[in-house]
Order: C-alpha cells, then structure tokens, then sequence
C-alpha cells in the first residue's frame, strides 16, 4: 500500500529519532543544532504550545492553541519563536497575528 501524500506536499522526515512534518523543518532542525553546538543558541525546544485566550468578565478564555515549530535563546536576539512555512493557511495566518498580539512576540517564520 502507497503512502498518502499530504494536503501541501510536504513529505514527513526523521532526524535523530524525531520525525518532523516536512523536510523543511527537519532541515532547521539540524541547522538549529548546529547553532547550539557553536554556542550561538541554547535551551533548544521543538512543538512548544502556546494557549490562544481572550478575556471575558471574570476570567481567560482559551480559544485555541498555537504550536510553534522552535523556540530557542539566541545570543543575538534572545528569545526566539520560530515555525517554517512552506504554505500559510488562513488559520495559520489568524493564529500568528493573535499570538503576536496577545504574547507581543513576532514569530519568526523560515522557510
């Protein structure tokens, strides 16, 4: 039986014992190691969530999550959010300007 292949082309990838959603970000990956290694990234994390709320009388209220692909301190620009983008859904781009807004973090988008 054939593999399926996905809605946006992107072909699932395995890099030391992690698969990633496409080679592209499996390529970041390794470059991002390759920064940890040289000392220029630290604290290095893949799929961090982020809740998506908004307030209301009396409380938060979470209306969605957005996972970003890295997050990482860099010497030069702190901390970093970052997600590679081969292809921007509407959501995605909802999501993205609500996190901006709501943690006043510009994620980082690579491709």
């Amino acid at each position: 039986m054939r593999a399926r292949r996905s809605k946006f082309g992107s072909i699932r990838t395995t890099v030391d014992g992690i698969t990633f959603a496409s080679k592209a970000e499996a390529r970041r990956y390794q470059e991002l190691q390759m920064l940890v290694l040289a000392g220029e990234v630290s604290a290095l994390v893949l799929q961090v969530p982020f809740a998506l709320t908004v307030p209301t009388p009396g409380a938060e209220v979470e209306i969605g999550v957005y996972v970003a692909d890295f997050c990482y301190r860099s010497k030069r620009d702190g901390y970093v959010v970052e997600d590679v983008k081969g292809f921007k859904t509407p959501l995605y781009r909802w999501k993205k300007k609500h996190f901006e807004a709501q943690y006043d973090i510009t994620i980082l988008e690579t491709q």
